[in-house]
């Protein structure tokens, strides 16, 4: 059953789906599962194995939604509970049940790592792949043009893809788009990033979704802030809302004073691990 259970929580997490596991770590008296039960949850809320059934479950799996809806650190807890409507104790949280033990339960959330879809395989896109590399971060890689989208170019990348633009959009929807964390336009033609981004955009349009890294991926786009402003008027022309595109990001990356397209990649990946773990990149990070 563990087995089950951790292969099930696995293929949730290639899915790019943050998974809760709840494990029972320790009992004392008359419990309903014994050490070692667990079950996982996804962010879809669908489920696999159990920690014993009954009242306890239920509590249980209502705590697994809880910590799927919270999308800040600390994730994950332990929690004992006692299995008697009159438990007391240090840290116990009574049920209504009449088994009359207890059980310590850990419950831990675990969060896929980062899957960027680089679009568009020139310099910058090469240096954000090292970077991400560097961090065990996974990418894929989609250039028009053959030779920038290669093996040779990028040897670890999960996927590569040399199609024309509509020819990737036509096989994509939103849930498939949801294996990525992110997704770059880096293109080296502004008509095909400009492509890009509006295929993109209707599917979230008819998904009624938001690229917010939890409806679906994140979405940036390298230039500058003129040439966002062109975009988003052909997007708002094309029927795409301004709640849509006020999710985008462009111009991508923090503001550190990046030129080389190494140090852009330094300040695009930081400003992605800083939506990932859910903090304010531009707060201070000391303590008076």
């Amino acid at each position: 059953m563990t087995a089950a259970v951790m292969a099930w929580a696995l293929s949730r997490l290639a899915l790019g789906q943050r998974v809760v596991l709840a494990s029972v770590v320790e009992t004392a008296g008359s419990v309903p599962g014994k050490v070692g039960a667990r079950l996982a949850m996804a962010s879809d809320e669908q489920w696999s194995g159990t920690v014993g059934g009954a009242g306890l479950e239920m509590k249980v799996l209502q705590r697994c939604r809880e910590h799927l809806s919270t999308q800040h650190h600390p994730f994950g807890e332990v929690i004992r509970y006692g299995l008697n409507k009159g438990a007391k104790g240090y840290q116990v949280t009574p049920l209504d049940s009449l088994c009359g033990g207890q059980v310590t339960l850990a419950i831990e959330v675990m969060i896929p790592m980062p899957h960027v879809l680089l679009m568009g395989g020139g310099h910058c896109g090469q240096a954000i792949a090292n970077t991400l590399d560097a961090l065990g971060w996974h990418h894929s890689v989609h250039d028009t043009r053959p030779e920038f989208s290669a093996v040779k170019m990028y040897p670890s990348a999960e996927q590569l893809s040399s199609v024309s633009v509509s020819e990737f959009l036509q096989t994509e929807s939103l849930e498939s788009l949801r294996r990525f964390s992110d997704v770059l336009l880096l293109g080296h033609d502004w008509a095909e990033d400009e492509e890009r981004l509006l295929g993109l955009l209707h599917l979230y349009r008819e998904g009624k979704a938001i690229p917010d890294g939890h409806q679906g991926p994140r979405i940036g786009v390298i230039g500058s802030r003129s040439k966002w402003q062109s975009f988003e008027k052909t997007c708002l022309e094309q029927g795409i809302g301004q709640p849509i595109l006020d999710a985008i990001v462009c111009p991508i990356g923090l503001n550190i004073g990046a030129e080389s397209p190494e140090e852009i990649a330094v300040a695009v990946v930081a400003q992605i691990m800083a939506s990932f773990k859910g903090v304010d990149a531009e707060a201070p990070t000391w303590r008076t």
